[in-house]
């Protein structure tokens, strides 16, 4: 039998701002997970929309990671450095029919509810964005915290788009070829990603490229149910003392409060703690999140 193909892990932050506790739960998920396998731990830079990126974030980003003892097996990866490897991917799709150059605006999709099936656009001039023909069928999987989960692509998604009209490559065509081409076995992320992954699996399917794990974590939501995010004056967590809110990570993906250890540098506490990890510990949904959980000693 062919050895199992080692695990391999990515966090993959986006660099529109600090990193706040929402994304600090989505890395040391995916970290412990690595960890708990044996595998290695690995961090890509989303930052292929510049209309939405803060100069200086990605930095900043990488360097509270490692305040809090979350380094990378491998320098980090930036997607604005690999648009070679999606133009590649993107011609072969073209190639073989399964993608086609589309003009529909958004206000012309609105009439079909926003889902693309047939090209409604009237602007001959405008620059064309470039979409995934999607099939009119039901995709599902197994996913390792959330369960089983399914999409009609048709209906609920339509037709992906792979680059955008204004000329920027879309996350859903670059996020699948750099999980192919960094040889990611298992996706750890936040749950809002969830509905994507359908959409995913079925480029990847069109790619030739393996699927790999998926393991959805809970959202971080306010009192309200609302999602954290910097729309909600979520605060970002404090590089400069990263003990409580590391501790309160731990504790929002239900690990046992009693085996993380207060008081030790962020390495030697996630190493300490690594042990007493459970991944059937996670909840599929957390209870809402306080900011105070993050600043109290």
């Amino acid at each position: 039998m062919a050895p199992a193909t080692p695990y391999r892990g990515r966090f993959a932050p986006s660099p529109t701002g600090p990193l706040h506790f929402g994304s600090l739960v989505a890395a040391l998920g995916s970290w412990l997970f690595a960890r708990h396998h044996g595998g290695e731990w690995l961090v890509r830079v989303e930052d292929i929309d510049p209309p939405r990126e803060v100069p200086g974030a990605a930095r900043r980003q990488l360097e509270t990671l490692a305040a809090f003892g979350l380094v990378a097996d491998q320098p980090p990866v930036f997607q604005s450095q690999r648009g070679e490897l999606y133009a590649a991917a993107l011609a072969g799709l073209l190639a073989r029919g399964e993608a086609f150059e589309c003009r529909c605006s958004r206000s012309e999709l609105e009439a079909v509810g926003g889902i693309h099936r047939a090209c409604v656009g009237t602007g001959g001039d405008r620059q064309p964005a470039i979409r995934l023909r999607v099939p009119d069928e039901v995709l599902g999987f197994e996913d390792r915290i959330q369960g089983h989960f399914e999409q009609a692509l048709a209906r609920e998604v339509g037709d992906v788009v792979l680059r955008r009209a204004d000329g920027f490559w879309a996350y859903q065509l670059a996020v699948v070829v750099d999980d192919g081409a960094q040889g990611i076995t298992d996706v750890v992320r936040g749950a809002d990603l969830l509905d994507s992954t359908p959409r995913q699996i079925l480029l990847q399917r069109r790619l030739g490229l393996p699927t790999p794990g998926y393991a959805h974590l809970p959202l971080v939501l306010d009192a309200h149910g609302r999602k954290l995010g910097k729309s909600l004056a979520a605060l970002p967590v404090d590089a400069a003392d990263p003990g409580p809110a590391l501790a309160a990570a731990w504790s929002f993906l239900g690990q046992d409060t009693a085996h993380w250890p207060g008081g030790l540098p962020p390495a030697k506490a996630l190493g300490r703690a690594l042990p007493a990890f459970d991944p059937a510990r996670i909840p599929r949904h957390a209870a809402p999140f306080s900011a105070e959980a993050v600043t109290k000693p």
